[in-house]
């Protein structure tokens, strides 16, 4: 094996350092650079065996990393996207749901700063949250300024 060119654990190795990864992604990500059938697989074996590579780890990290600028619906689409187990993914969700309404107060504070003047505007900061996948009731009550009203239930 020449020196100039890294291993697939190499190159695996070198991609965690960045920030945690998947094994769906690592896989993706690597899939061109195997040359015989099976060593990518072996080599990920390796690395999760060693706890280098960890779904828990993924799944925390894009939450502590997104949660303070996205809704859960947008976190839930990246999770899945990287091709995290279902049940990991719903537990991350179950847990921000909590704290939707506040994370989208806060968003919307930073943007805006003050109720909208008129439909215009208030349709403008409505699109705003929802392109950042907080759910509708969410965006409803922040928008409006109701976010003391009524007990608060989420949308999927």
């Amino acid at each position: 094996m020449a020196f100039d060119t890294p291993s697939l654990k190499g190159r695996a190795l070198r991609l965690l350092s960045g920030r945690e990864h998947s094994r769906a992604e690592l896989e993706r990500k690597l899939q061109r650079f195997e040359e015989e059938p099976g060593t990518l697989a072996r080599a990920l074996d390796e690395l999760q065996a060693k706890g280098f590579i960890s779904e828990q780890r993924v799944v925390e990290s894009v939450v502590n990393r997104r949660s303070a600028k996205l809704g859960t619906q947008r976190i839930r689409q990246e999770l899945q996207a990287k091709g995290l187990d279902p049940n990991l993914v719903s537990e991350a969700v179950e847990t921000l749901r909590s704290t939707e309404l506040a994370r989208a107060q806060a968003v919307w504070m930073k943007k805006f700063g003050s109720p909208a003047a008129d439909a215009p505007e208030a349709a403008r900061q409505m699109r705003f949250l929802a392109a950042r996948g907080f759910g509708g009731d969410t965006i409803r009550r922040v928008v409006k300024g109701g976010a003391d009203d009524a007990p608060f239930e989420n949308e999927d």
